[in-house]
């Protein structure tokens, strides 16, 4: 049966803590909690990470820009994350040169950004992949043969990491899974209840896919639904003032021979100087992000004209040698980042939640939104459970001892029995197609003998198992991933096995084409009839044009 059937089945009537949003900060609190010993459900009204947490630049950085304004224990919380981060999913979080090309009319000189790149390394502990190291222009040309080198001074070259933001949010959530949490995507909570004193005491929650509906009661309920925290809020307190005032991010996703960079290039933006990167992503690159208000409907955000002008406009004044036109855009992300209104009753508003037991996490998520690609796991997670479980062990409304969730040591599932030396050949068992590799880079140790088996099956004389067979022909991914997907990994919807299992919704150059393949398989696996399987495909399809609105101006 797959596990998301499963995780609806198990679903029960009482709980300790009930979360409500599968992003990174729920599945991070999720896990936290089951670790302590808390009995833990978390519900999730689309697929794990479908909101901002798939739509980040997918780096795990140490937030350096907050150097300048002087915000040192921020950037020393966020290096010490990013190093728990590598030390707990190695397959997931990787070393990543950046590259900060200053210039002479660059509003800071080389050696003030030179002292910052000293700074950096300290509030690391010295402890980041490398030691940051500044290069003279020639060193430059030699490593970045793209970038604009007239006027350049010189370029800092340092190091935070890469992530596939989708996996690191869904190998959370297993983990919680793992432990013992019940973890269950397409649940949507459709109403909180309360108690006679007003409190929240749990919620009625919907299964997406059925119709059908549980009652699910808690000691606790977190509100970690990021975008949708004012919805959320308002199922329980009736329509009021918003608190939140999103903004939106774009990327845009390029092949890497239109725009050849070796590093992640900083670049700040031509008119309003805002920080960007260019960062090699395989065979595309991609350059992000945005930073403009946005009103509307959460899970409608998409990409504009305007935004891809505006990245178009920034890699051009850095790579004057590889212009972009529209033509050259593969594919577009966009998300919302939270930040909180500034009135006065939104910080009464966030004080009271935070006094109160049924605590939102973002009454503590708030001073974390300006550095969230770091993806705040997890410290902030214990923090949030901390608020959640004080007051309720004090009432005797939780067991008085707690285990010690350990999280910040024990490994995601992909990387239990990753090489103590992080050697990633190791893992990954050469072949022409590349399939080993990309396994090793998206599970992990996870499914290492489920996919090593279907490869085998594959090469047999006379035999070529569906299982492995190319999901795209000349791609790495193979169609035993989406048999993976939906039996261990929640997955639910084509959606979820193109956007964020495989990414093959951002790197294929036709993104619609081949979710047939995928289709057929799910259908085969989860027994869809023929207008479920054409109802899945529409979704993929309308999801696909939305991100490619921006082209009708």
């Amino acid at each position: 049966m797959p596990l998301r059937q499963r995780m609806w089945d198990a679903l029960g009537e009482s709980t300790d803590l009930l979360v409500i949003g599968g992003g990174i900060t729920g599945s991070g609190i999720a896990r936290d909690a089951v670790r302590r010993g808390l009995r833990t459900a978390l519900v999730e009204m689309g697929d794990l990470a479908s909101g901002t947490s798939s739509r980040s630049s997918k780096l795990v950085h140490g937030g350096l820009r907050y150097l300048e304004q002087y915000e040192f224990s921020l950037v020393f919380e966020a290096v010490s994350e990013r190093r728990i981060l590598m030390d707990i999913a190695p397959h997931l979080v990787n070393p990543l040169g950046f590259l900060f090309p200053v210039y002479k009319k660059s509003r800071r000189g080389l050696w003030m950004i030179e002292a910052g790149m000293w700074l950096y390394d300290g509030l690391s502990l010295f402890r980041s992949p490398k030691v940051h190291r500044t290069l003279k222009v020639p060193e430059v040309q030699r490593e970045e043969p793209a970038l604009q080198t007239q006027g350049l001074t010189g370029a800092p070259l340092y190091y935070d990491c890469a992530t596939d933001d989708a996996r690191l949010t869904l190998e959370t959530a297993l983990d919680a899974v793992n432990a013992g949490a019940v973890v269950v995507p397409y649940a949507k909570v459709v109403e909180l209840l309360k108690g006679g004193d007003g409190r929240v005491v749990g919620a009625v929650v919907q299964d997406v896919v059925s119709g059908a509906r549980k009652e699910v009661r808690a000691h606790a309920v977190i509100n970690a639904t990021g975008p949708w925290t004012d919805a959320t809020v308002a199922l329980g307190a009736g329509a009021g003032k918003e608190l939140l005032r999103p903004t939106k991010g774009v990327h845009i996703v390029v092949p890497h021979d239109k725009l050849p960079v070796n590093h992640a290039v900083v670049a700040l933006h031509p008119k309003d100087g805002r920080v960007l990167f260019a960062i090699p992503w395989g065979d595309r690159s991609y350059i992000g992000t945005t930073d403009t208000d946005y009103e509307g409907d959460p899970g409608e955000v998409a990409a504009t004209r305007a935004d891809v002008d505006y990245l178009i406009d920034a890699a051009a004044a850095y790579f004057p040698q590889h212009l972009l036109t529209h033509a050259d855009v593969v594919s577009t992300w966009a998300g919302l980042r939270r930040s909180w209104r500034r009135t006065r009753a939104a910080t009464v508003s966030r004080r009271r939640r935070c006094r109160a037991s049924t605590r939102s996490s973002s009454a503590l998520t708030a001073r974390h939104h300006r550095w969230r690609q770091a993806h705040h796991l997890p410290r902030m997670a214990a923090e949030v459970v901390d608020t959640a479980v004080n007051p309720l062990r004090l009432g005797n409304a939780l067991p008085s001892r707690l285990s010690a969730p350990r999280t910040e040591e024990e490994p995601l599932p992909g990387a239990v029995g990753w090489p103590d030396d992080d050697d990633h050949d190791r893992v990954a068992s050469p072949d022409r197609r590349g399939v080993g590799r990309h396994a090793r880079r998206a599970h992990g140790m996870a499914p290492r003998r489920h996919l090593r088996h279907a490869r085998h099956r594959a090469r047999a004389p006379g035999r070529r198992s569906a299982a492995g067979r190319s999901a795209v022909p000349g791609r790495p991914e193979i169609v035993g991933q989406v048999d993976w997907a939906v039996r261990e990994e929640l997955a639910t919807r084509v959606l979820d096995v193109m956007v964020r299992r495989t990414q093959l919704y951002h790197r294929d150059l036709d993104q619609a084409h081949h979710a047939e393949v995928v289709a057929q398989r799910m259908a085969s696996l989860l027994g869809w009839d023929e207008a479920r399987l054409q109802e899945e495909l529409g979704a993929y399809e309308r999801e696909v044009a939305r991100s490619r609105r921006w082209r009708q101006g």
